[in-house]
């Protein structure tokens, strides 16, 4: 058997993998990428890329139902399912050959298109070929994780996995979950004219500021899905027409397509981790804060190291094992300020702590907002649901950010700096805003708090005060 001696190995090539592959190769460092399946991951191929294309032709749909608002008539938009797709297709196609084997081998990385499995703490193989490495970086991902109900395995269900490969649009699409995956293709579909209903053993969006998860939940309803929270269920079943679920309370709920949303397992089977000394549990490979695991010449980063699911938390932890692994830096992975954001109409961003976070670890919490209601930008584009909260300590201290409301996600940047750099609310009123924007709802939610002091009676009577100097 063939053996290749390597700086790096890179076991994944999803968005974790494939930015350590990069950049350790752009540094002239010899890198061997190892993935079984497609190039891209789960972001590329069946989550972030897919998913953000669907909603888009989605609001797309909802744009011509609200344009008689503006004075604009185009009568209920007719949705050609087989362009939909098209469509969805197109953006992943686009955007592949960035994360293709043909760049990165021009990048001068060897890819191999092969399981992988470790063979000692120093030595994989894949392939055919046993690779020996420096240093090894385990991104092998995650996969919906299945819940355990009775007649699930006999009927046909979809996953993030495969939703993106129909044609078709649901006559019924009933949901399992309404974390963030299940509500937004649950209010895509709606919108593209599926009947909807969504099923949750808690509450919806039940990690997220609840104020702003139940103002998302409300638009739902209003557009016509069903969400059934704090349900159990039975069991599932075929029918001639589809699948039946049956709720412990006694109702059953027929549809003709069953989506399963129920969250995330790691990829940890068959890479013989306990040949290399590597822990493990069912949340992922345990790691330090330099995200290196029990064996440490052995990285882990991306969901398989069981934190935070996020393209962009993948990213990020790569930059720290290049600095790490490559220039030997120190680094700690930090959260305290990672976004997170739901794509559902309104947006829900999110950033540092929720308040109720906030009053469970602090003792001094108090809240600064404004409402997109107030906003002239929202008002003239008739998107006035909504705030922007920030969550505030002791001298002006953020804490946190939560936006729901238009462009959330783009609106919740200036937090997170503010937050990474340890800004308070006082230098946040400083920066100047352009007219009419959204972003003026930030401004105006640092300035609410300091608004009671600038204008107590004290204050006014300075300035009385002073105005009898001229």
């Amino acid at each position: 058997m063939e053996t290749l001696e390597t700086d790096i190995c890179v076991i994944g090539a999803g968005s974790a993998g494939l930015t350590v592959a990069a950049g350790a190769a752009q540094l002239g460092r010899a890198v061997v990428l190892i993935e079984q399946g497609e190039m891209g991951g789960d972001c590329l191929n069946t989550g972030c890329v897919p998913s953000k294309s669907l909603i888009a032709a989605a609001n797309r749909a909802q744009a011509i139902r609200k344009s008689g608002a503006f004075g604009v008539h185009a009568g209920a938009p007719d949705i050609d399912a087989a362009r939909v797709h098209a469509h969805v297709r197109d953006a992943v196609d686009t955007i592949a050959p960035n994360d293709s084997q043909a760049r990165f081998e021009q990048l001068g990385v060897t890819v191999i298109r092969a399981p992988a499995r470790f063979l000692d703490s120093a030595c994989i193989e894949a392939g055919g070929k046993r690779i020996r490495a420096r240093r090894f970086v385990v991104a092998t991902g995650s996969r919906p994780g299945i819940p355990s109900i009775p007649g699930l395995d006999r009927v046909s269900y979809f996953t993030n996995e495969t939703i993106f490969e129909k044609d078709f649009i649901p006559p019924h699409l009933i949901v399992i979950g309404a974390g963030p995956v299940g509500m937004e293709l649950a209010q895509a579909h709606r919108r593209l004219g599926s009947q909807v209903t969504v099923i949750e053993t808690m509450r919806a969006l039940s990690h997220e500021d609840q104020e702003a998860a139940r103002l998302v939940v409300t638009r739902l309803m209003g557009e016509g899905v069903r969400l059934l929270e704090q349900t159990k269920i039975d069991s599932v079943g075929a029918t001639t027409s589809g699948v039946i679920v049956n709720l412990a309370a006694g109702e059953t709920i027929n549809g003709s397509h069953l989506l399963v949303a129920t969250g995330r397992k790691p990829n940890v089977e068959d890479l013989q981790l306990e040949e290399a000394g590597v822990a493990f549990d069912a949340k992922g490979i345990k790691v330090d804060r330099a995200l290196r695991t029990t064996n440490k010449r052995i990285y882990a980063i991306g969901d398989i190291a069981g934190g935070l699911q996020f393209t962009h938390v993948a990213n990020y932890q790569a930059s720290l094992v290049i600095r790490n692994a490559v220039f030997r830096l120190p680094v700690r992975l930090d959260e305290s300020a990672i976004p997170r954001v739901t794509f559902i109409d309104p947006e829900l961003a999110q950033a540092g702590l929720t308040e109720s976070e906030a009053r469970a670890k602090h003792r001094a919490v108090s809240v600064a907002r404004s409402e997109f209601a107030d906003n002239d930008r929202a008002v003239t584009e008739r998107m006035r649901d909504g705030f922007v909260k920030a969550i505030v300590g002791g001298g002006g201290a953020i804490l946190g950010a939560t936006i729901v409301g238009p462009h959330a996600g783009d609106l919740i940047l200036p937090w997170v700096m503010a937050i990474r750099k340890r800004l308070t609310l006082r230098e946040m009123t400083g920066f100047i805003v352009p007219y009419p924007t959204f972003s003026e709802a930030s401004k105006r939610a640092a300035s609410s708090y300091y608004a009671p002091m600038l204008f107590s009676p004290r204050i006014r009577s300075l300035a009385r005060v002073l105005s009898w100097f001229g």
